[in-house]
Parts: C-alpha cells; sequence; structure tokens
C-alpha cells in the first residue's frame, strides 16, 4: 500500500480546502462540486477494473454490453466521462464545460443518478478544475477495501464541520452511526430512514452487512425521505459511490408518507433534528396510523420523530436513533407518550452518549433503540436470541466516559469501543459477543464470566417498575449508578459534565412540577369560581 488512508484523506482535503483560500465560494457552493469530482474518479476506477475483467472473458459472438457492468454493481461509463480524458484535456479547453457534460453522459446511461450528479462546475475557474482533477488523480490505486468510500466518507465529515449548523443536517459522524449498525444488527430486511441526510446510516448497514461475510445488494433494501433536494442528491451520489442503491425520495416526513411506511420496515435508523417547533400538528393529528400514542402538547418535535420510528416498523423491527437528552426526562403530554411506548414494551436499549461528538454541536444525546420483537417473539429466532428474557425490562448504558479524543473540540468511539458496546448489548439479547476489534480486554474487564451483569456507572437492566418509580424516566444516568473511584482518581471536567447533566435532569423536574403547580391553580381557580356562582343563584 503507497500510504495509508489517513495520509490520503488530509492530503486530499488540503487540496480540496485550497478552494476556500483561493475563491469567493462558500463551503456550501464548492462542497458537491469536489464530492462530484471525487464520485467521478472512483466510478471510474471501479469501470476500469469491471473492463478489464470483463473482456478478459467476453466472446467474439456477443460484445460487452452496460447491462454486464450493472450487473456486477458498477456504473457504465461512457467515453466522454472517463477521467484520463479529463485529466488530459488540451491547454485552454473548456474544463468546466467537460466535466459537466461527463456528469450528463453518466446519468444517460444510468438511469438511476438522473438529475443526481453536480453540474456547476462553470462556478469554479479553470486552473482550479485542472488542479482538482490532479490532486485526485493521486489516490493510489493498490489502496485496500473501500479507501474511495472512506474518501468520501472523510470528506463529508470535513465539509459538515466547515459548514457548522448547516452540515449537522446531512451529515451524523460515522462512529455513532456505527454504533446505531451495531446494535440493531440489520442483517437482512428493509431498512428506512426517514431524516436521510447524506445516508450514513444505510452505507455502514452495508458495510455491516459485509463485515458479516454477505452481499449487502442481496440481503437489505434501503428507503430514504429527505425535505431538501440537494441532500437527496448528496445521499445518492453517497449509496452510488459504495455500489449501492435504494429508493430516495423528497419529502417533509412530517407530512408525507412516500414510502407508506407504517407497519412496513425491518430496522429503522436516524438522526432527526432535535427540538423543531412550528410543525403544523393540525395536518397530521387525525393520522393514528403514524402518530398513534397522540400529539405532544408542547411546541416541539421530538416525540413526532419518536412516534414515526416506532410506526415504521414490522411487528419484529428494531429502530435505533438519535435523540435530545431532554426527550428522556420529558414532562407532561411528552411523558405521556413515552408511558405509553414504554408499557407497551417496545423500549429495547438506551445509551446515553457525552458531549462532542457532533460536528456542529457540543451537546451530549442519547440514543434510543426500540424492538417490537418483545411484544411479538420472532416466529423464527435465531437460536442465540432470548426475547423472552427482555420482556418488562429495557437495558440502559452510560457511555458518557467512553470516547476518544480526536482533537480538543472533537470526540469519536473506536472501533474496539463500539464493539465493546455492541456486546453488552448482545450478552443482555443472549447472543455471542465480538471480539474482532480488540473489545476482549474491555469484555473481561468488565463481565469476566462472559454473562450479562449490572455493572455501576456502565450498565442496568432495568424493569418496568424500576421505571415508573422513576416517573418513566429513560435517562441511563437515573438508573447505573456511579463508578467507584479512588480518591486521587478526581477529574475537574468529567465532573462537571456529570453536574451539569445533574442539572439538565433538575431544571426538566422543575419544570414538570411549575406545570402542575399551574394546572392546580387553575383547577383550584375555576372551582372556586363555580361555587361563587352557584351560592349567587
Amino acid at each position: 500500500m503507497v500510504a495509508n488512508n489517513t495520509e490520503i484523506e488530509k492530503r486530499l482535503w488540503d487540496a480540496a480546502d485550497r478552494l476556500r483560500a483561493n475563491s469567493k465560494l462558500k463551503a456550501s457552493e464548492y462542497s458537491v462540486p469536489v464530492l462530484g469530482l471525487i464520485f467521478l474518479r472512483y466510478a471510474d476506477h471501479k469501470f476500469a477494473q469491471a473492463q478489464k475483467e470483463l473482456q478478459s472473458k467476453a466472446s467474439g459472438r456477443r460484445k460487452v454490453s452496460k447491462y454486464d457492468y450493472q450487473a456486477r454493481g458498477v456504473m457504465f461509463m461512457p467515453d466522454e466521462a472517463r477521467y484520463d480524458r479529463l485529466l488530459n484535456l488540451p491547454e485552454g479547453a473548456d474544463v468546466a464545460t467537460a466535466i459537466n457534460n461527463a456528469m450528463k453522459a453518466i446519468e444517460a446511461e444510468n438511469e438511476e443518478l438522473k438529475d443526481v450528479l453536480p453540474k456547476t462546475y462553470k462556478r469554479l475557474e479553470n486552473n482550479t478544475l485542472v488542479e482538482l482533477l490532479r490532486d485526485f488523480n493521486e489516490i493510489p490505486m493498490d489502496i485496500e477495501g473501500d479507501a474511495f468510500g472512506k474518501i468520501y466518507e472523510y470528506f463529508l465529515g470535513k465539509f459538515a464541520m466547515s459548514e457548522g449548523q448547516k452540515g449537522g443536517e446531512f451529515f451524523t459522524p460515522t462512529s455513532i452511526v456505527k454504533l446505531i449498525v451495531e446494535i440493531i444488527e440489520p442483517f437482512h430486511g428493509r431498512i428506512f430512514d426517514p431524516a436521510s441526510g447524506s445516508g450514513g446510516m444505510f452505507v455502514q448497514s452495508a458495510a455491516f452487512v459485509e463485515r458479516h461475510k454477505r452481499k449487502p445488494n442481496d440481503e437489505i433494501s434501503i428507503f430514504g425521505q429527505e425535505k431538501t433536494a440537494e441532500t437527496v442528491r448528496l445521499c445518492r451520489m453517497n449509496l452510488a459511490v459504495h455500489g449501492l442503491s435504494g429508493q430516495i425520495r423528497e419529502a417533509n416526513s412530517y407530512y408525507d408518507d412516500v414510502h407508506k411506511a407504517v407497519g412496513k420496515f425491518d430496522f429503522v435508523m436516524a438522526n432527526p433534528p432535535f427540538n423543531v417547533d412550528k410543525v403544523d400538528k393540525d395536518r397530521i393529528k387525525d393520522d393514528k396510523a403514524r402518530f398513534p400514542f397522540g400529539m405532544p402538547k408542547v411546541d416541539n418535535a421530538n416525540y413526532l420523530w419518536i412516534q414515526l420510528f416506532h410506526s415504521s416498523l414490522n411487528k419484529t423491527g428494531r429502530a435505533g436513533f438519535v435523540m435530545a437528552n431532554s426527550a428522556s426526562d420529558a414532562r407532561a403530554s411528552e411523558m405521556e407518550i413515552r408511558k405509553q411506548m414504554i408499557q407497551a414494551d417496545v423500549v429495547d436499549v438506551m445509551v446515553a452518549v457525552g458531549s462532542n461528538f457532533f460536528y456542529t454541536v457540543t451537546l451530549p444525546c442519547t440514543l434510543w433503540f426500540l424492538d417490537k420483537g418483545k411484544a411479538h417473539p420472532h416466529p423464527n429466532p435465531p437460536p442465540s436470541v432470548t426475547r423472552e428474557g427482555r420482556k418488562g425490562k429495557v437495558l440502559f448504558i452510560d457511555a458518557r466516559n467512553i470516547y476518544q479524543q480526536i482533537d480538543r473540540a472533537h470526540r469519536e468511539f473506536t472501533p474496539a469501543q463500539i464493539e465493546f458496546l455492541g456486546n453488552i448489548v448482545r450478552l443482555y439479547r443472549g447472543e455471542e459477543i465480538e471480539t474482532d476489534d480488540d473489545s476482549a480486554a474491555l469484555m473481561k474487564a468488565n463481565f469476566p464470566k462472559g454473562k450479562y451483569r449490572d455493572v455501576a456507572g456502565l450498565c442496568k437492566v432495568a424493569t418496568l417498575k424500576e421505571i415508573e418509580a422513576q416517573g418513566w424516566s429513560l435517562n441511563p444516568g437515573r438508573y447505573v449508578g456511579v463508578a467507584e473511584k479512588a480518591a486521587d482518581d478526581f477529574d475537574f471536567k468529567e465532573r462537571l459534565e456529570e453536574l451539569n447533566e445533574e442539572l439538565e435532569t433538575l431544571n426538566i423536574e422543575a419544570r414538570g412540577l411549575e406545570e402542575k403547580i399551574a394546572e392546580n391553580v387553575a383547577m383550584l381557580a375555576e372551582n372556586r369560581e363555580t361555587r361563587t356562582d352557584g351560592r349567587s343563584g
């Protein structure tokens, strides 16, 4: 291997980032064209590999057609779209027009990419495009695995960071997505993401399937919704660059159900926008199929999303999604919805994630996992899976102290940490653990007998009775307790984060009490008026 992936990624990012210094374009304006060139380079490489194999097997009677390439999951590349042709255009040629025409030609030959690829290269200067084509040509051909796909994901993440809040709308950090996939285990079936962004949930689901020695395109079907046309195109490009295809539609998931999702999917994964207000509930209040637990009274869409994920699952389906911490302890009408879901026994696992995992916000979050199979056991469950043992229980994991610091402002989970957290869930479910990513030492330290046990400060299985005693809270911190520490093992920053989390919980409880007091005062005033009216009559 010429260079490791990290070195290649950084070198290519430096090349793309020169656009910020040498052009008037914002990151939002040059990100998609740059990703388009990476896509083009990857597609050309895959086509060249397939071309060599197919031509070596071709006979004189039958010529190789574009359908032979597509049958292999490879995009057909017409001559005008080949990377070498663009790279070797004569000096003074209109490079922007040539690249635009290349994108159009690819779309014409690959129907699933119609109106997807960028054709805005006129915004970039000729010499800039020539430099980018040369830089991206430096990606070595002998790199292992899905290196192009990883480079593409790296660029998505870097653009998300450079675009700030807007970037968070299309990109979820890869380690968060991998943990969600690790826990819901999408081996086979239909996968749905109604807030699909750039498609990271689908890409990592396919990687999970491939890691378990199966072909993703044979095992999973992909369905997504996204309200922004540009992000839909980004998602479809991301799928294509990973050799995947799916039905990704432009739609507002609050109001539109373009996939007829109710009761349809084996797996639902999502990172929806947090705490959205101004959703028109009058438009959806009668949709009992999609929102079976009712409308939250507060102007906050968190519990609309949660119900959408729940209602999209079939009778044995699993969901994993990112949610604002406040949703775990929300009071009043949101608590009533949460209570109904807990009593319906669909909540399976809750994972608290620490701060600084996201590129656009520093706040911590919670990962929710639903499993309808607890209430409706699978007719033919895998031999290792014991759903009966999870009835009336929820596994809480506090992963706030599990992370790797990337830089001063950002954290992620390592592969070993992801596998370790996934293994806690596997032990809880009665499944075999995995140690391919070096989680064996963590497992031995915390579960020495190879069986699930509650570990203070890390994990706790709580009964519905225990959850009711906690006011139907799904905040892992309320259940797992605190691990014992030596007196000299005091981390001020960590303790400050813990205290901040406790303060947030207490503030939520205080708001709930304020609401209750206000309701009681209003009721007393109403009763007093009624008695006064009765006496005067």
